[in-house]
Order: C-alpha cells, then structure tokens, then sequence
C-alpha cells in the first residue's frame, strides 16, 4: 500500500458522520485532529478555524511561498452522510483497485488527494502561497465553507468533489418554500363552519405541478438542463373528525445559472395569486426559508486552463468539461469572487450502502492538483 491509499485508507476509518444530518453522530472532531497532525508534521502552518458551529472547527494548512506569486486554496469537506444499511462503513477494503467505505467516494478521495498534492506542493519552490481547508458540514448546511470566505480571499481555488477527473465549471442551486394553506377549524359534522385546508392545498399542488411542467419545456442550460420544482413533505390536521385549519407543503426549486431565489419566488407567488383570484376566500402564505446559488465558472479562466493542461497531461486525454446537478460548496467560493473549479476522482455509491472510490484516479487527482499548483503559484 503506497502512501497515498495509506492516507485514504485512514481517513475513512475515521467516523465523521454530520450530527446535523444524524443526530448523535460523532462529526469532525477525530477526523480534523488527524488532519491537523498530518499536516503539521508536513511543514504547514496549521490553526484551527471555527465556524459558529459549537466543537466543529476547520482544519486550515498554509504552505506559504517566497512572495509575489498567486496563491491557490484547495477545499475538501471532512463530513460523510449517515451509515444505515452499510456493514462496516468505516472498515475500508481494497478489492480490484477500489476502496470501500463511507466517505471514500464522498469525499475523502479528494481530502486524500488534495492534502498530498498540497504537502507535495513544498519541493516546488513557490512564490505564491498554498491553502489547504478541510472543512465540516458541507452535508447539512456547509458552516464550514461559509466560515472560509469570510476570511480568506486567494487569486483561486479547487473544490474537491467526485467528478470522474471531469473539470466541473457549473451546477445548479436551489431554493426552499414553505407554503401553508389556511381554513376554518370545525366538528367535522359542521361543513357549513368548518373550511378544508388540506383541500385548498390540492389547488396549490395542481399550480405547481403546471409549473413543474412550464420549466421542463423552457430553455436548457447547455450542460444543466432546465430548473425543476417538487413537492417534499407535508402536512395539516389533527384527527379524523374535525376540518383541518391549516395544511404546510415543503418545496424544493432547482435553479440554473441565470435563475435566482427571486425569480423563483415570483413564480410561486404568481401562481398562488391566480388561484386567489379564482377561488374567493382562498387563503396563502408562501415563506422562503433558505437558498442556494447555482454556480457558473468562465472555463478561460487561468485556474481552469491552468487544471485543463494537467487533466490532458495526466489521462492522455483532453480535458472534459461539465455540470453537476447538486449543489456544491464551490458555488460560496465563486459568490464571493474566488474563481473557482470543481475536480475530484472517480466513483460509486454516493450517499448509498456500498461506496467506493477508484484509487487509479485519486492518485490521477493527486498529480493533476499538484501539477496545477506548480504552474498558478509560480
């Protein structure tokens, strides 16, 4: 075992499951001390950086350079999903030039990559300097890279995520909504008091079910598609026998770039007022409760032309560039000015019971980051 898989093999042995998504759960803790450690003794200049988030801190590594150079930060987010369902999650098992364990695909392939290529990084005589960030809770709400931006504003950075070795320069944001339909409490043997929520709710569903299918016909993002809408969770009532006062439906809007949480409300808001408009007496509220961004990055941008050639020096090939459909911390970076580019190794079973990362291509990730210092922090 070479050291890079020795280092991938350790960090996911290392439970760090996100609290907020499991409640209980063991977080960063153990995994960010082991980081910070093996990062000190590489020559970094390692701190600890909190995030507003009681006991769940950053691990941040500078390898400063001599001066004058761009610097570069690389982001890698320490934090896994839940193990329900797996064996031995946190046992990995090298089988036909794979590892499997949770995390190793999402994302410690990448952690493992970028902190080698990072430590690799010193031999090269740098003028510019290089970050590393290993970052908490990028699964729930990404307090840990929102905790980065404030404070660090590099020339550009690399986002560690599991694209194939695909240069990834866009995806989508979303937003949620909470809409609550309001009716009259009443014995459910008084129709003439009682006013049905739950019913008014069915309105809502059709209007936006006519919404989802308006962004399906509308005009493609040429690698992200079109935005799209669902309905996720709700709720309303109390028991059998009485007319229910109140019924909440959850929301989820995937936007592209072009589409903000405004827009996206406005579209709502239209819809829900078009219902009022036909129904007297009908009754709304709509509640925005929490959005994120989509990304796109310029692909001539010197970070990624800089990642490209090494892509093409790496693989023999020429470098594919794409979209994500989920949501990436990359887009926090990019909001706040940093250029930033999405590159990870390849894999399977993302959020599933059997996940694996191909060691092939976290070593290939590994070259191509440290190739891709030397050339922008020179």
């Amino acid at each position: 075992m070479n050291e890079l898989e020795s280092l991938l093999s350790r960090l996911v042995s290392i439970d760090s499951v996100n609290p907020s998504l499991v409640p209980g759960a063991r977080g960063e803790a153990e995994i960010g001390d082991f980081v910070a450690e093996w990062l000190n003794g590489r020559g970094f200049e390692v701190r600890r950086q909190e995030t507003g988030d009681p006991g769940r801190t950053n691990v941040v590594g500078v390898m400063r350079g001599s001066g004058g150079g761009r610097s570069v930060l690389l982001n890698a987010h320490m934090d896994t999903v839940g193990v329900v369902g797996m064996r031995s999650p946190f046992e990995p098992v090298v089988r036909d030039g794979r590892l499997f364990g949770r995390g190793s695909m999402d994302t410690k392939g990448a952690l493992a990559a970028f902190m080698h290529a990072a430590a690799g990084a010193r031999a090269l005589r740098l003028r510019g300097d290089v970050i590393f960030t290993a970052v908490v809770d990028e699964e729930y709400a990404s307090a840990g890279t929102e905790a980065v931006v404030r404070e660090w504003r590099p020339d550009a950075a690399i986002v560690g995520e599991p694209s194939g070795l695909q240069i990834v320069t866009e995806h989508k944001g979303f937003v949620w909504f909470q809409v609550e339909t309001q009716g009259v409490a009443a014995h459910g043997s008084l129709p003439d008091l009682g006013v049905d929520a739950i019913l008014k709710m069915g309105k809502v569903l059709g209007a936006l079910e006519d919404l989802e299918g308006r962004l399906r016909c509308s005009a493609p993002h040429p690698t992200l598609g079109t935005g799209s809408l669902h309905a996720s969770l709700i709720s309303g009532g109390q028991e059998l026998s009485s007319y229910p006062a109140s019924c909440r439906l959850e929301v989820e809007r995937r936007t592209i770039p072009g589409e903000t949480p405004e827009s996206a409300e406005a579209e709502i808001r239209e819809a829900l007022e078009k219902i009022a408009k036909s129904y007297p007496g009908f009754k709304a509220v709509l509640r925005r409760t929490f959005a994120r961004n989509p990304m796109e990055a310029r692909r001539d941008s010197p970070i990624v032309l800089a990642l490209a050639e090494q892509v093409t020096r790496a693989t023999g090939n020429a470098a594919v560039f794409a979209g994500m459909s989920g949501w990436l911390d990359s887009a926090l970076l990019d909001g706040a000015g940093i250029p930033t580019v999405v590159l990870g190794p390849s894999g399977a079973g993302l959020h599933g019971v059997e996940e694996w990362v191909d060691l092939s291509s976290v070593a290939a990730c590994r070259e191509i980051v440290l190739g891709t210092i030397g050339d922008f922090c020179r």
